[in-house]
């Protein structure tokens, strides 16, 4: 049952069990409260368990079980921590090249944590990371120019392996005075008639537009772009709305003005956000030890860089 809870999710439980309160704990470790808050529910509902109860006076505190809980996940964090060390201790253990491929509209979010966080950790592994759309990562995959990719589920054909970390389902971007900017939810149908914004990269552009089709409306597409930073900014600006499935942590578009995150009324499929590799190549122990990193840092949790799914959870008390 512990494979489905992540270590940042037990990194989460136990800063806020040591400062008594997830605003505490947010501070502290500069994660946002929904995010913290969203992994002790899933450690609650994985283990079945309550792991605070709240006092009035005194913030959060432990259950019984949830102390129990939490000497497990300490124990678990510091062997987990010596497992890193020992590695890179050991001056053969990790070495070498690996080249990484990462979808460019996740780069910002990801790579610093991600990638460059692994080199930093392994200082005899010589890193590329090589950014690109869905197309030009599938191809260089297959021409065995990059070892991996931190990618999503879009076409990738047989040969590809693919490993899901995270799900990211679609969400409406609006400017912060936009009519819809006040709304809980909207629907497509309310959507399509409104100037629409298109994320315009391959395969992408597919997916957002499929989410129209299968609702049996078609967007009023007024501008597009390749760049998430330029459908920022037009959104920011009043040009339209966008639907996008990441979700970087802060609203501002590069240009200072502010962007509101709406969710999507129904039942849309997400984009998939994980590993993919060429089926056809042995992965050697450098790209294994790569890939668990990603496994302990990306989840539905906690993704770096971005916010939680969901913009409040209701289950679990702060103080």
């Amino acid at each position: 049952m512990l494979n489905r809870i992540s270590l940042r999710q037990m990194e989460y439980f136990v800063a806020t069990a040591k400062h008594g309160s997830i605003a505490t704990a947010s501070a502290q470790i500069h994660i946002s409260s929904p995010s913290i808050s969203a992994a002790i529910a899933h450690i609650e509902s994985e283990l079945g368990v309550q792991l605070f109860v709240r006092h009035p006076s005194k913030g959060l505190g432990l259950t019984a079980i949830g102390t129990l809980v939490l000497q497990q996940c300490e124990d678990v964090l510091s062997r987990s921590s010596r497992l890193y060390e020992i590695a890179a201790d050991s001056s053969d253990a990790i070495q070498g090249s690996l080249r990484v491929g990462c979808f460019q509209s996740l780069t910002a979010m990801i790579a610093p944590e991600v990638i460059f966080g692994f080199s930093r950790a392994f200082d005899k592994v010589e890193l590329q990371m090589i950014e690109g759309d869905q197309e030009v990562l599938m191809n260089k995959l297959r021409a065995l120019e990059i070892d991996l990719a931190i990618t999503y589920d879009l076409h990738q054909g047989d040969d590809i392996q693919f490993e899901c970390l995270a799900s990211l389902p679609p969400h409406v971007l609006v400017g912060e005075v936009h009519p819809l900017a006040k709304e809980r939810a909207i629907t497509l149908a309310e959507l399509a008639p409104q100037p629409f914004v298109l994320l315009d990269m391959p395969m992408s552009r597919d997916y957002f537009t499929s989410i129209f089709a299968k609702a049996g409306v078609a967007p009023n597409i007024v501008a597009r772009s390749s760049s998430t930073e330029v459908v920022r900014s037009m959104v920011a600006n009043g040009i339209g709305y966008t639907l996008f499935n990441v979700r970087p942590k802060s609203n501002e578009a590069l240009d200072g003005k502010r962007t509101v995150r709406v969710r999507l009324a129904g039942d849309n499929r997400p984009m998939l956000l994980g590993l993919a590799t060429y089926k056809s190549v042995k992965q050697p122990r450098l790209t294994r030890v790569f890939m668990e990193r990603c496994r302990a840092y990306i989840s539905d949790q906690y993704i770096p860089g971005m916010s939680a799914a969901n913009f409040f959870d209701p289950h679990i008390p702060d103080s």
